[in-house]
């Protein structure tokens, strides 16, 4: 499992699955002749997206960001048409660490999008439980109330199955909140109207976690956003608001759904400074 330390707060990548989409949905009005030199595709035209949670311990807490794709929680159906080849690994992995779903404090979500939020629940006696039973569950407040009233259009990524779960769990916020000194979250917009980012300083080290406003290294350039954006205005907007002055701190950059990168150092002009490779 690949790591990296940010001052005082230890990250550790764990396995939660793996789907195949599509690029075209993923890189949104970027042509295919751009994105594809930047990201690799197959014959389907389909783009390798991990589902990976990152472990951040620090001070004696486990608080996880993101959740994975889960197991046996999707049809065959959605498995082919989100070209599921793993499902999740994180307890497997928590074990390795010599963690259970159980020791887990916290979970920060930037959004609730079913690749989120599926490994947040399991199967149990034929009945949807909570994996993380002891965990308090940050989301911004907007995105709470859209998935569980979601419109036209999100009512296909936010399932009421996904939230019955662990709705006793779930601590809001507004715009901004500090979850343990030197980690907050703060609301964007843009991919989702409840989306957040996550932010890290200690010690003089910083890391910047921005959920689908950039789900891998190449949607580095604010215009590339996603297809599946509902406000692309705002992710640009937010995007220009976030990078540049993360990159003025030389600070790391980490992904969640990136099948090359872990976490990247930015150059202002995109160029990749330093990295992490997935293994």
């Amino acid at each position: 499992m690949e790591k990296l330390h940010i001052g005082k707060f230890a990250v550790t990548w764990l396995r939660g699955g793996i789907t195949q989409m599509d690029g075209g949905a993923m890189f949104g009005v970027v042509p295919k002749p751009l994105w594809s030199k930047k990201y690799p595709h197959n014959e389907k035209n389909q783009i390798p997206l991990r589902t990976d949670p990152l472990l951040i311990q620090v001070e004696g807490k486990n608080i996880l960001l993101e959740a994975g794709i889960g197991n046996d929680l999707l049809t065959e159906k959605q498995q082919r048409n989100y070209g599921v080849s793993e499902e999740s690994l994180v307890e497997q992995d928590l074990t390795s660490l010599g963690l259970t779903p159980n020791d887990i404090d916290i979970v920060c979500m930037t959004h609730v999008h079913f690749d989120h939020v599926l490994g947040l629940s399991k199967m149990q006696g034929g009945t949807r439980t909570s994996m993380f039973p002891n965990a308090e569950i940050y989301i911004s407040e907007v995105e709470w109330n859209e998935m569980q009233n979601p419109n036209i259009r999100s009512r296909n990524t936010y399932w009421e199955e996904n939230y019955r779960p662990i709705e006793k769990q779930v601590k809001t916020f507004k715009e901004e909140i500090t979850i343990v000194e030197g980690l907050k979250m703060t609301h964007t917009g843009g991919h989702s109207n409840g989306h957040s980012v996550v932010t890290i300083s200690s010690e003089g080290e910083h890391l910047i976690h921005m959920g689908d406003l950039m789900p891998t290294h190449a949607h580095f350039s604010p215009l590339w956003v996603l297809a599946y954006d509902d406000y692309p205005m705002t992710s640009i907007e937010q995007k220009q608001r976030f990078i540049q002055p993360q990159i003025e701190k030389d600070a790391w950059f980490t992904f969640y759904h990136d099948a090359v990168f872990r976490a990247v150092k930015f150059s202002s002009d995109g160029t990749i400074q330093e990295s992490i490779k997935r293994e």
